[in-house]
């Protein structure tokens, strides 16, 4: 009896997990299919699942009317260039919250990620006046900056949480060994965290990827990255569903072949001190 209710458990758990997952993907698959349809078939009622003529002008077209590889490249630099740098500043930080904490460690992190909770429209005016004043409009450095700060409370709290995991013996042990501070979190304490830091450079390499507010406000022509690229097809004369179907495949096809040869990594890096 416990056998079968067990049995019966996992069946509807597995199907429960399937359906979900089916559900996410399923925005994903339909602007795949479209971007394979003619502006005709792809606007037809009913919705053509498999019944019309694939077709490859939409990515033909696409790639004659807009430069893909700079758009591309604009998004590899300032997604990487602000991961990079949110990491080199979180480090410490989290470092210190976790190993040398104080009275008020706990407020700042919980005030670090209210801070996620602030709508960004709120923040765009007197964002854009500094760009403005800096010079930054436009530019990578200054997305970079931006998306960096933004995600920074998410990269604090993992690696806060990963680092907490680690045995404070161990650290104690390196500077009886006469490791000073650079040593024990370079030497000691990152090799530890590996599957955690790699973990958090996953996912924050793919917020930034996705963000799309910042990068339509703060950019035009020359700092756009695919974010942009997608945005371009939305115009006074329509909304093209066939080429913008085939500009957002092409804009999350990098990203989703990263995830997909990055999976190991990021759940082994999210479970990260999950079991001792």
């Amino acid at each position: 009896m416990a056998r079968a209710v067990t049995t019966r458990r996992k069946v509807i758990t597995t199907a429960a997990a399937w359906a979900v997952g089916l559900l996410i993907f399923f925005p994903i698959y339909w602007t795949i299919l479209t971007s394979f349809k003619t502006e005709a078939q792809a606007i037809n009622d009913p919705p053509l699942f498999f019944n019309f003529d694939w077709t490859l002008e939409n990515y033909t077209l696409v790639q004659q009317r807009s430069d893909y590889m700079r758009f591309l490249w604009n998004s590899v630099i300032i997604a990487g260039g602000s991961t990079l740098l949110g990491i080199i500043v979180a480090v410490p930080a989290a470092w210190s919250m976790a190993f040398v904490p104080s009275k008020r460690t706990k407020d700042i992190l919980l005030w670090m990620l209210s801070t996620k909770m602030l709508p960004a429209v709120g923040v765009l005016y007197p964002i854009s006046l500094l760009f403005v004043q800096f010079n930054l409009l436009d530019t990578r450095f200054g997305l970079i900056i931006v998306l960096m700060l933004i995600n920074l409370p998410i990269i604090v709290w993992m690696l806060y949480t990963y680092f907490k995991e680690i045995p404070v013996d161990i650290l104690e042990a390196a500077r009886m060994d006469g490791a000073g501070l650079k040593e024990e979190i370079l030497y000691v304490l990152t090799p530890m965290a590996v599957p955690g830091i790699a973990s958090t450079i996953l996912l924050n390499f793919i917020l930034a990827w996705n963000e799309a507010f910042w990068t339509l406000n703060l950019t035009a022509a020359n700092a756009g990255p695919l974010t942009a690229f997608i945005a371009s097809y939305s115009s006074p004369e329509g909304l093209f569903f066939a080429k913008l179907s085939a500009a957002s495949t092409m804009a999350i096809a990098p990203i989703l072949i990263l995830g997909w040869f990055s999976q190991k990594q990021l759940v082994r890096g999210l479970t990260f001190g999950a079991v001792k």
